[in-house]
């Protein structure tokens, strides 16, 4: 099959597709004509018997004529014994098959009594329609599941092997419909955002079909959504030039069309169309709701979602019934303005009128349920004299003077469940709006919904609206910082716009300044009665002494979120008491659950708890105590992690003792899952260390988490803390801690391709855990001095660098150290040019990585025997050891690793002229990211160029190669050169 890649993960042929029975007959067409019952693969004879199988198959069980089936396996000259060679080839299959399959009728034969799916090709079609109408009900992740599915069952060339014009026909049909089916499953992959995985693949296909114009359309907008712009213009003019010298004929509208908005860098190619604005409800009457904010911004999303629910109730869509929706979430959320604003919309359904209280449920009096039903029986009309002094007398006649009425109730701040089931109506038709802190889950049958903070565009339009476009307009980056310092919590975004359109000889940048001093921030969040920090103030005075002492000591760390576990360690409580608590935080809407298991605070939440434990905290050191937990928690979990991950490897035993315990774990897989998870806590945790007593176990704690460096999700973020704490231990004069800091910033470095950066922090590490005796962190520099030694073309002293760590790693008994740095010294070996040497250590390697056991660092290994293979031209062996280096960097999330063995397998089919796929490995690097920076993207690029070119891409090849040569000028390599001479060779003579 030449219709692109194949698929990973495909089914193998021939075993039961899901619900088909285990020992029933099933066909492939789909690729060579087979059959099998159950797992047992059946004969299915000579080419012209597989032909006879095949044109009966692809009928579908209506029956074909003798004549037919001579004139589809033989065409116009069929042989003198054609009928008789029919009619022995259906008596062999009949043999074959079970009985009554194969049936002969009206001079002719057919296939018939199959079970649902027997055949690949009906069970291709039936995922097909599926595709088709999940696409339609708007389910696209369902759709392309299904069109997965689909192309899955592919399996080579389309009834392969099979003679005849009537397979020849098939053959071409079915090919053209795989590639249907591929070209809406790519259109689907880009909208649902998957454009940098789709160039790959569509590199390759448009390179097997390159006159088919969809393709082509498909690539240009895929590469223009990665920021591609220039090879998106290349590919349409490589796609004219192609059409013109082989048909000619100009590329279809459609792709003039893409042009033409690429070079308009029209927005409607990289964003989804917006949606359309809700359309406020005219009002009817006067009734007690409050006036709705003029400035009412977004919420769109959640003005549907409780629309729906009071249509419920009015009777405009399913019918009438007492429906109730509880809005919470934490004070400054809008949850008063967006239910206000809703009952507005809503008020031409409820005729009957509608009431509002105000239940100061986070003050310190709340209402009497009493008290209110007196009220709103005024308002409904009841005299006083008629009005009962009972609160369950009150509750009853309030229900009775509603029944046959359609009223909308507004129960605004409410403190609990409790204070508003009386409140509620009773009969249908009627509505209740509930906003309160606390999460109303005890109230049977309301539609609860959670108000989160408003997303930075909501969040800018409002502030916008307050201050007013002009203002905004022309410092719209200082304004999206003050929105962020206001964590886009709408009351303190209306508390900052009001400031400042007040001060008409304020900036925004003014302002700005002001709310970026975190220490200051709740102090400049208050105007008039206005205040965020009293708003919190109300919830927090609310709580028990347990959740306080939780809030507050929880505030202290800096993650984006926090573990139960770690929540554990920073409270000295054990899980089960920390998840009650925690919960029960969460109900006040003081704290998020952002996933199971998981909280987090709202930044300025943070801020106040933070304040909350400098003044509440009474025990000595209780907060230091706890961020130290925590940091304890960590540092004892990642060095678990890290042993899984390197048997053999020594570090663990040479870090810091813990005092505080952390997590097993029996499987690798879920302690990556741990370590990843937690990245961005435990980085946080690390760079909250600056005391003198918690440097060491947080440095240490970074190198034992330098796993997050070559995944590449985290690498920036690591190289923040490495900084941090390399200033943090200079500072305190801690010469040990220091130099492991510096270590774990060379790796970031090396990794960035920033090579003079790391060899000046590598030479400065070697320096410090040298004059600190740290024997561990000197082997570590030496084999880091060494890979910048190959970056630099310094193959010599690296070598010798190579050589000076192993040996520091055999005195420790450090195995995987040792193994590790091997591989390193086979690509010394591989650039001095002994080959044969470098085959040979690489092997030790190997072999020494499989004797530890875990196959993670084993990697390596295979990747420099891959190299060393590569350079002695035995591509099949090189490309093997990449593929296994590939998969166990991919089952460990090195990311970047990938990318990077994707691109030597790009070289490797470049060598041996395999352009297609030398292009789609490189596609695919570059989707991926490489360890090696810009400079690797460099060589990328250059490479995929140079694939392209060969595939007679030239437009797109040369704006790869100007890519490329802009990458080296900026980083200085000398590359540089070679590319020049790739773009223009005649000035480069």
């Amino acid at each position: 099959m030449d219709g692109g890649p194949r698929v990973p993960e495909q089914r193998r042929p021939g075993f039961p597709a899901e619900g088909e029975e285990s020992g029933a007959l099933r066909f492939g067409v789909l690729g060579p004509v087979r059959a099998w019952r159950g797992e047992e693969t059946l004969t299915t004879g000579s080419p012209q018997q597989r032909a006879l199988l095949a044109a009966l198959l692809l009928r579908e069980g209506r029956t074909a004529t003798a004549a037919e089936l001579i004139d589809a396996l033989w065409g116009e000259e069929p042989p003198s014994q054609a009928l008789a060679a029919v009619r022995t080839y259906a008596s062999r299959l009949r043999k074959v098959l079970d009985p009554g399959v194969l049936v002969s009728e009206s001079g002719g034969y057919a296939v018939r009594g199959l079970t649902e799916g027997a055949l690949d090709l009906a069970r291709a079609q039936d995922l097909a329609a599926g595709a088709e109408k999940a696409r339609s009900a708007g389910d696209l992740c369902h759709a392309r599941d299904l069109l997965r599915r689909a192309l899955d069952l592919w399996d080579g060339e389309v009834l392969a092997g099979v003679p005849g014009p009537y397979a020849h026909t098939q053959r071409v049909r079915l090919d053209e419909w795989r590639l249907q089916l591929l070209e809406t499953r790519l259109d689907m992959d880009l909208e649902q955002g998957c454009h940098a995985e789709a160039v790959s693949e569509l590199t390759a296909l448009t390179a097997a079909h390159p006159l088919r114009e969809r393709l082509r359309e498909l690539l240009m907008l895929a590469l223009y959504r990665s920021g591609r712009q220039a090879e998106a213009l290349a590919v349409y003019a490589d796609t004219r030039r192609l059409l013109a010298d082989e048909l000619g004929v100009d590329p279809c509208p459609g792709l003039q069309e893409l042009q033409h908005r690429i070079l308009q860098a029209d927005p409607g190619l990289a964003e989804p169309p917006a949606p359309a604005e809700e359309t406020a409800t005219a009002t009817v009457r006067p009734a007690q709701l409050p006036a709705t904010v003029p400035d009412f911004t977004g919420r769109a999303a959640f003005v549907r979602e409780l629309s729906d629910v009071l249509s419920a109730a009015s009777g405009e869509t399913t019918g009438r019934v007492m429906a109730v929706s509880a809005l919470a979430g934490i004070g400054g959320v809008g949850k008063t303005t967006l239910a206000v604003h809703v009952a507005h919309q809503a008020r031409a359904a409820f005729p009957d009128g509608q009431l509002y209280v105000d239940l100061q449920g986070a003050g310190a009096r709340p209402a009497e349920p009493e008290t209110v039903l007196g009220s709103f029986l005024r308002a409904l009309g009841t005299a006083d004299s008629a009005i009962p002094d009972s609160l369950e007398e009150r509750a009853a006649l309030y229900r009775s003077v509603l029944d046959g009425r359609r009223v909308l109730v507004l129960l605004d701040n409410a403190r609990d469940a409790a204070q508003v089931r009386p409140l509620l109506p009773g009969t249908d038709g009627c509505a209740a709006l509930v906003t309160a802190r606390v999460r109303m889950v005890d109230l049977a049958g309301a539609h609860l919904v959670d108000l989160d903070v408003m997303s930075p565009e909501e969040a800018l339009a409002l502030f916008t609206k307050i201050v007013g476009e002009e203002r905004v307009a022309s410092e719209r980056e200082a304004a999206l910082d003050v929105v962020g310092a206001c964590g886009f919590l709408p009351l303190a975004i209306r508390i900052a716009a009001s400031r400042l359109a007040a001060r008409r000889t304020w900036t925004v940048s003014v302002l700005a300044a002001k709310l970026a001093d975190e220490r200051r921030r709740l102090d400049e969040l208050q105007a008039g009665d206005q205040a965020v920090e009293a708003t919190f103030e109300l919830g927090y005075g609310q709580l028990e002494p347990a959740q306080a002492r939780a809030f507050r000591l929880l505030g202290l760390a800096d993650g984006p979120d926090i573990s139960l576990a770690a929540a554990a360690a920073v409270l000295d409580l054990p899980a089960e008491d920390t998840e009650d608590v925690l919960e029960s935080l969460v109900d006040t809407s003081l704290l998020e659950s952002a996933a199971p298991g998981r909280y987090r605070f709202h930044d300025l939440v943070r801020l106040y708890a933070r304040a909350c434990a400098e003044r509440d905290e009474n025990l000595p050191g209780e907060r230091e105590a706890a961020l130290s937990r925590l940091l304890d928690f960590y540092l004892a979990t990642a060095a678990g992690v890290y042993a899984i991950e390197r048997p053999g490897d020594r570090l663990v035993e040479d870090l810091e003792p813990t005092r505080y315990p952390g997590l097993r774990f029996e499987d690798g897989s879920k302690a990556l899952d741990w370590l990843y998870s937690e990245a961005a806590a435990l980085l946080s945790s690390v760079r909250q260390a600056t005391s003198s007593d918690r440097l060491r176990p947080a440095v240490d704690l970074l190198w034992a988490a330098k796993d997050l460096i070559e995944s590449g999700a985290n690498s920036h973020q690591y190289e923040t803390t490495a900084r941090a704490m390399c200033e943090a231990t200079r500072a305190a004069g801690d010469t040990r801690a220091e130099g492991r800091a510096r270590t774990t910033l060379t790796n970031v470095l090396l990794v960035y391709g920033r090579i003079q950066q790391a060899e000046e922090e590598a030479r400065l590490a070697m320096e410090l855990a040298t004059s600190a005796k740290d024997a561990t962190a000197v082997s570590w520099v030496a084999n880091d001095r060494g890979l910048i030694c190959l970056h630099q073309g310094r193959h010599a002293d690296g070598k010798v660098f190579f050589e000076q760590a192993i040996q520091g790693h055999r005195a420790a008994d450090n195995r995987l150290g040792e193994a590790v740095t091997l591989a390193n010294l086979s690509r010394s070996y591989l650039a001095l040019g002994d080959v044969s040497k470098a085959v040979h250590i690489a092997r030790r390697s190997l072999a020494a990585h499989s004797q530890l056991g875990r196959p993670m660092r084993r990697a390596s290994a295979h990747f420099a025997l891959g190299l060393a293979l590569a350079k002695a031209n035995r591509h099949a062996e090189a490309l093997g050891q990449f593929s296994d280096a590939q998969s166990i960097f991919g089952d460990h999330r090195q990311r970047l690793w990938v990318g990077n063995t994707h691109f030597r397998i790009a070289e490797v089919h470049l060598a041996a002229g395999q352009f297609a796929p030398a292009a789609q490995h490189a596609e695919q690097a570059l989707a991926l990211g490489c360890v090696g920076g810009d400079r690797m993207r460099g060589n990328v690029v250059t490479l995929l160029g140079r694939a392209l070119a060969a595939l007679g891409q030239a437009g797109r090849a040369r704006a790869c190669w100007q890519e490329a040569l802009h990458l080296y000028e900026q980083s200085g390599a000398a590359e540089a050169s070679e590319v020049r001479a790739l773009i223009s060779p005649t000035s480069a003579a």
